[in-house]
C-alpha cells in the first residue's frame, strides 16, 4: 500500500511539476518546442522541480486524511494553504483557480464545508478533479459504491459542487480504485464503465449531464483522434485528456510528456494523468533524476508513509 501511495502522490506533483513552466502554451508552440525534461522558470517563474495549487491541494487533502475522514478538516487545510502557506513548494501561493479562492474565502468565512463550492454550470473548472486522487487511498477497501460516490460528491463540493465537476472525480477515483487491484489498465477501464452503467442504471440525473461524459463512459476514449481530445481548464476536458494519454502511453514518462505537450492546461493534466499513470507503473519505473529534482520530495515521502501507515 505504501508504494502505492508514494507512487500516487509522486506521479500526481511530477506531472504537476513537469507542466507548470508551459502553463497556457498551445499545443502548436509545444508541437514545435515539446517538453521532454523538467525544467524551471517559464509561464510562474519558479524553479524546476516546482508544483502548483494542483500538488499542494491535494497534499492538503492527504494531510487531514493521515488523521481520518473529517470535511471541515480538509476545508481548514485549504484555507491554512491559502492564508498559513501550508504545502507550498517555497512558502507562498503562487497560482489559484477562481472557483477555489472564492470557495476557500467562504470556508474562511464560517460556511459548511460541502457548500462551499459552486453550484452553477460555469463552476466546472477541473479544481476538484486534479486533487482528488488521495481519496482514492481512502476508499481502497469500500466495497458500497454508494458511499464511494457520496464522499467524492462531499470532498469535490468543498470547491465544485456541481454535478459535473462531482461526476468527473467519481469516474477518475472508481478507475483508480480498479488500478489498485492490479489489473491491466484496459481492463480497468472496461470495469470502471462496468461499476459506471449499473450505478446509473436506478439514478434519476440529469440525462443531458450524463450524455457529456459519453467518450468516456460508452466508448473506449484512447481511440479518438488527437485533435478531438482538448485540453483547456474544463473538468470534462481534463478527465477525458489524461484517460487519453495514459491509455496512449506504454510508461509514466510517456503519459505525462504527452499530457503536457497537449498544451494549455498542462500542469493539471499533467497532474491527473500523472496520478493515475503513478499508481499503475509505480516510482520504481519514474525517472529517478524527476524524483530528485521533485521540491520537497522528502516532505512528500513522509507525507504517503503517513498515509499508509494510516491505512493498513
Amino acid at each position: 500500500m505504501k508504494s502505492k501511495i508514494e507512487s500516487g502522490l509522486f506521479g500526481l506533483a511530477i506531472g504537476d511539476a513537469l507542466g507548470v513552466p508551459v502553463e497556457f502554451q498551445s499545443r502548436k508552440y509545444l508541437k514545435e518546442n515539446p517538453v521532454s525534461d523538467m525544467f524551471g522558470f517559464g509561464t510562474h517563474h519558479q524553479p524546476a522541480g516546482t508544483w502548483s495549487d494542483d500538488s499542494s491541494l491535494a497534499f492538503c487533502l492527504t494531510e487531514s486524511l493521515c488523521k481520518g475522514f473529517d470535511l471541515n478538516d480538509i476545508a481548514k487545510n485549504f484555507v491554512r494553504w491559502y492564508s498559513e502557506e501550508l504545502w507550498t513548494p517555497h512558502g507562498k501561493v503562487f497560482d489559484i483557480g477562481i472557483a477555489t479562492r472564492h470557495a476557500i474565502l467562504n470556508i474562511a468565512k464560517g460556511h459548511q464545508a460541502d457548500l462551499c463550492g459552486g453550484f452553477s454550470e460555469e463552476d466546472n473548472g477541473n479544481g476538484s478533479l486534479m486533487r482528488i486522487l488521495p481519496l482514492v487511498f481512502y476508499l481502497q477497501k469500500e466495497n458500497d459504491i454508494e458511499v464511494i460516490y457520496k464522499k467524492v460528491k462531499e470532498v469535490s463540493s468543498i470547491t465544485h459542487a456541481h454535478f459535473r465537476s462531482v461526476f468527473a472525480c467519481f469516474i477518475y477515483v472508481v478507475y483508480c480504485l480498479e488500478i489498485l487491484k492490479d489489473k491491466d489498465k484496459f481492463e480497468a477501464y472496461k470495469e470502471m464503465q462496468n461499476v459506471l452503467s449499473k450505478f446509473l442504471e436506478d439514478k434519476k440525473y440529469n440525462p443531458v449531464e450524463i450524455q457529456l461524459f459519453e467518450k468516456i463512459l460508452k466508448n473506449d476514449i484512447w481511440t479518438y483522434p488527437e485533435n478531438e481530445i482538448l485540453a483547456s481548464g474544463y473538468v470534462l476536458h481534463s478527465l477525458e485528456a489524461s484517460f487519453w494519454c495514459f491509455l496512449n502511453s506504454d510508461s509514466y514518462e510517456e503519459t505525462v510528456l504527452k499530457a503536457i505537450n497537449l498544451g494549455e492546461d498542462t500542469d493539471t493534466t499533467g497532474a491527473i494523468a500523472g496520478g493515475l499513470a503513478g499508481i499503475y507503473y509505480g516510482i520504481e519505473n519514474m525517472p529517478p533524476k524527476w524524483i530528485d529534482n521533485l521540491v520537497r520530495s522528502n516532505d512528500i515521502k513522509d507525507l504517503a508513509e503517513r498515509l499508509s501507515d494510516k491505512y493498513k
